[in-house]
């Protein structure tokens, strides 16, 4: 599919063509999917420092990318603090009554009404 930039999207032409892209859109088509804005800057970010290490002959980009990988918080999500006075350590009435459940034990009508009561309790929060 041929395609081309134009003030910072990208415009796909409907055509398609034979061979390669001349570049990489996957930043444009991720404004197109719809991911958030924080998302698509820190791409830009990631994509221009990559961008200038290779420009500047830095070890064919290895270097950037491994400082990069470095600096990427994939797998450290924390959990949101809540702002209750409890301590982070004592499990939440929910998680408390998630840990009393034998799912197995539960017929279909009892794991849906709890569903409901968890679902229930979380919008009190």
């Amino acid at each position: 599919m041929r395609g081309r930039e134009w003030q910072g999207d990208v415009v796909f032409l409907h055509e398609v063509a034979r061979g390669a892209a001349d570049r990489s859109y996957g930043i444009q088509v991720a404004k197109l999917a719809g991911l958030p804005p924080s998302v698509i800057g820190r791409a830009e970010v990631v994509l221009a420092s990559l961008e200038d290490d290779e420009a500047f002959g830095c070890n064919g980009g290895r270097e950037g990318a491994a400082r990069l990988a470095d600096d990427l918080p994939l797998f450290a999500a924390t959990r949101p603090t809540s702002g209750s006075s409890k301590s982070r350590n004592e499990p939440s009435a929910m998680e408390q009554a998630l840990a009393d459940v034998l799912p197995d034990s539960l017929s279909p009508r009892e794991a849906l009404d709890l569903i409901y009561q968890l679902k229930a309790a979380a919008e009190l929060d």
